[in-house]
């Protein structure tokens, strides 16, 4: 056999300790034996590469960027971590009936991130105080963790999160082995991000209003018309609420159309954060919100909007030290009203009510004290 120059390390996904050298030997078959499993676990993860590379869903990359290194490594623990500022993190948010992601996935502040990380782009072993890594690790898992590897991904150039691994073993993970092969998947990781999110941000601006996130009005009027049947078929309650801001044009004007749209999305959330899992919440257009509430008596929607206003009225916006406050109009239309016969018409009703009460709200406020 040759002489052949070898330099050779600890490999994680190979569980062996290594030796380097810097001259020219034949190699003995122990080195020629460890070469090959280098070469088996470089043909893993170029599968895992391969097998993630045409994904463009969140929920299916992440899924099966998680099951491809847990089996093909026997890493009994995969997950990543999510920066909740960066720009991914409200898709992944939005992810429904995925166990796997739910406990599979730790969202965490910026600050939380770069403290544990120090904003480093190579991968970080430890296997030491693992307890300061908790901010980093999913809610609902329950990780007994001796080694742990974390190698943050990115998107455009920002770091948004990490893809993360950890072991029983203390040795596994351990500080100052090889991470070459971490860092290349890592950086495929990133691409496929990349790939992912643009056709994930096409799909959402689809059926999404790009300011506030919420459904758009063509989403809105399906979902209706949906529950609208559904309610006459099992003759159960459907309410519907239209509502608007008052004075929404004297914000842009005192205050700047960026506190009119900071206004806008300050009510979407509110809703949004009152709501109940079934209830929808769509920007229909400008300073228009619609609100369908399955299952809902005009009473419930009444209390439901009642906490929305009082939400807002408890949280004030400013334009720089000015508070402003955001306040609403509604109005709400029941299928169980007389002449409800399609969704267009429930829609209206509601309308025409919000029309009614916005021109009450000013006959009010102009009237002689």
């Amino acid at each position: 056999m040759l002489p052949v120059r070898f330099s050779f390390s600890f490999n994680p996904y190979e569980k062996r300790y290594t030796m380097s050298e810097n001259k020219h030997l034949t190699l003995p078959q122990s080195i020629i034996e460890r070469l090959k499993q280098n070469e088996i676990v470089a043909r893993k993860f170029h599968e895992t590469e391969i097998s993630i590379l045409t994904i463009l869903n969140f929920q299916d990359f992440i899924e099966k960027l998680l099951s491809e290194i847990s089996s093909k490594f026997s890493v009994p623990y995969t997950w990543i971590s999510i920066i909740e500022e960066s720009s991914i993190s409200k898709y992944l948010h939005n992810l429904q009936n995925s166990k796997l992601i739910e406990t599979s996935t730790a969202f965490l502040s910026k600050a939380d991130f770069s403290e544990i990380t120090r904003n480093r782009l190579k991968p970080l072993l430890a296997n030491e105080n693992i307890e300061r890594f908790k901010a980093i690790i999913p809610e609902a898992a329950k990780y007994d963790i001796g080694s742990i590897a974390i190698a943050p991904i990115t998107l455009d150039g920002e770091i948004v999160g990490s893809f993360n691994q950890a072991d029983q073993n203390l040795c596994r993970f351990e500080p100052g082995i090889d991470t070459s092969l971490l860092e290349q998947l890592a950086l495929k990781v990133s691409l496929c991000l990349s790939n992912v999110t643009a056709h994930e941000q096409l799909k959402f601006l689809a059926f999404h209003d790009p300011l506030t996130g919420l459904l758009n009005r063509g989403v809105m009027e399906r979902i209706l018309e949906r529950e609208f049947q559904r309610s006459k078929r099992y003759h159960i309650d459907l309410t519907v609420l239209f509502l608007d801001l008052d004075d929404f044009k004297s914000i842009n004007d005192n205050f700047g159309h960026d506190n009119g749209d900071l206004a806008l999305c300050h009510t979407a959330k509110c809703m949004n954060l009152l709501k109940r899992e079934s209830d929808i919440v769509a920007r229909f257009a400008g300073d228009e919100f619609v609100v369908i509430l399955p299952s809902t008596n005009i009473n419930q929607a009444e209390s439901y909007i009642h906490r929305v206003k009082q939400k807002l009225a408890s949280a004030p916006l400013y334009s720089g030290t000015t508070p402003f406050y955001v306040q609403l109009s509604y109005g709400i239309a029941s299928i169980f009203e007389k002449g409800m016969d399609s969704s267009a018409i429930l829609l209206k009703a509601a309308d025409k009510k919000l029309y009614q009460a916005k021109h009450n709200k000013e006959a009010k406020n102009s009237s002689p004290k």
